[in-house]
């Protein structure tokens, strides 16, 4: 039987940190997928060169939180303990066994203070334009969900306020249209709106401990105060972009910002925006579809009791801009109200003898009244594509890219709560954890199969010579013989 005696432990030993990280370990391939140095351009103005005392180097502060995030481990001050102690973390880095990691509270300072969003955004995006140049990625359709964050705030904590509802984004597009629709029906049209004003308050519970955070309570979901992460990703799952808002705020809402983020990097190769319900309102349908894309929307069961008739039962008759009730009467146009919707309303001395009133409205006018928006077209041009062969493709791809991207941003990263408090702080946790995702999926790919590499990238390095060569090739009258 043989015993290990305790002192070896004071031995002395001689050996190189290489030999102890496995050829295959993560951060190895991680290492060797992208060129780590470019950070120090990404950084460069944000310190002093004249005066001031000598700084941690800054890519061994982002090697430090992508550790954390890449590992899923709570908070900086574990992710040092871990950092000091792994070996392979300190190969990672580039630290020897005797030399003193950063503090947390270093890497905390830095990435409160120095690293604003703007900086953490031009990491994200390095990291996204590697993956681009190794052509891995594929914008050409885009997957848009979002998803929850509990915050760290206590719901015991909270007051009630009323805040200024804001005025939407399309507000003055839209009111453009609705007067153009009352000017063409004889109605008298809206005075002009600006476009900051407001459309009055509305009462929202606010936690004293994070304000920024909002109220979430959805179905058999306890009530807690959230975020929420607007995200976009392509079909091989990585991640194009990120919204961070309250948890409050609705997925369409907050899907104009990341929209636009899309449009400006990706427009040329976006051709399909695949989204769920949520997604499906009169404006986003109007937008993707101006814009050349195709939207790909579920049915969206229209809102109200079970116990009345469904829209689908009124029939709208474009030629006399009319709707036929079940009963074949008809509702007449009434007006175009401010929110964009014509309304059509019935005759109540018809209506009021009519065998199905009890189906058809609560009103004690005996009047019913149906609206279509102005922008219905779009939705039903959305719910045309929702009957086509891709769609059931695409859609159904959905637990594989965006919902397999939340999963594993749970379940492996951490990001089911956040210790951070206040909206810029939490955006930039969640861009970071976006891009260590990103940057695994790059390692693992570059590991396992070569870089095909985008078409132009290749052949913008070819000389005048290969160039010649290959237009000899395509030549109909060219033999090898």
């Amino acid at each position: 039987m043989l015993r290990r005696e305790k002192d070896s432990r004071e031995q002395v030993e001689i050996f190189s940190i290489d030999a102890f990280v496995p050829k295959d370990h993560l951060l190895r391939k991680i290492d060797s997928a992208v060129d780590f140095s470019r950070i120090y351009d990404l950084v460069e103005d944000l310190y002093c060169k004249d005066n001031g005392r000598p700084s941690v180097d800054p890519v061994v502060l982002f090697k430090m939180v992508l550790v954390q995030h890449l590992y899923g481990i709570p908070s900086l001050r574990k992710t040092a303990e871990e950092v000091s102690m792994n070996v392979a973390c300190r190969w990672f880095l580039g630290y020897a066994m005797n030399e003193q990691t950063p503090h947390f509270a270093t890497v905390s300072y830095n990435f409160r203070h120095r690293f604003t969003e703007e900086t953490i955004e031009k990491i994200f995006y390095w990291i996204l334009s590697e993956i681009e140049k190794a052509g891995y990625l594929s914008p050409e359709t885009v997957f848009v969900d979002g998803t929850h964050i509990k915050a760290n705030a206590n719901i015991k904590k909270a007051v009630k306020k009323a805040i200024p509802a804001a005025a939407k984004r399309y507000e003055k597009e839209l009111m453009e249209e609705i007067n153009q629709d009352r000017r063409d029906h004889g109605k008298k049209p809206f005075d002009d709106h600006d476009d900051d004003s407001v459309t009055g308050e509305k009462a929202v519970t606010v936690s004293t401990t994070d304000p920024d955070s909002g109220l979430f309570h959805k179905g058999e979901h306890k009530k807690c105060f959230a975020y929420e992460a607007h995200t976009a990703c392509d079909k091989k799952g990585f991640v194009l972009d990120v919204t961070v808002t309250p948890g409050n705020i609705h997925d369409s809402i907050a899907f104009d910002p990341l929209y636009d983020r899309l449009i400006e990097r990706f427009d040329e190769h976006i051709r399909n925006v695949v989204a769920d319900s949520a997604y499906k309102t009169p404006w986003i349908c109007k937008r993707i579809i101006d814009d050349g894309k195709i939207p790909f929307m579920p049915y969206k069961r229209p809102m109200g009791s079970n116990n009345v008739m469904r829209p689908k039962d009124f029939i709208y008759d474009e030629q006399f801009d009319c709707v036929l009730c079940p009963e074949n009467q008809v509702l007449t146009y009434s007006t175009t109200n401010r929110d964009g919707y014509r309304e059509f309303k019935s005759n109540p001395e018809i209506c009021k003898n009519c065998p199905r009133l009890g189906d058809c409205t609560q009103s004690k006018k005996h009047q019913k009244v149906v609206t279509k928006h102005i922008w219905t077209d779009y939705l039903e041009l959305a719910e045309d594509y929702r009957h086509t062969d891709t769609y059931k493709e695409l859609y159904g791809r959905r637990k594989e890219t965006i919902e397999r991207v939340f999963a594993d941003a749970k379940e492996k990263y951490g990001m089911r709560y956040t210790l951070y408090r206040g909206l810029a702080q939490v955006t930039k946790w969640v861009r970071l954890k976006f891009a260590a995702m990103n940057l695994k999926k790059l390692a693992l790919r570059k590991a396992k199969e070569p870089s095909p590499g985008p078409i132009y990238y290749n052949f913008a390095k070819l000389s005048e010579f290969a160039l010649q060569i290959l237009r000899l090739y395509k030549e109909p009258a060219f033999s090898l013989a």
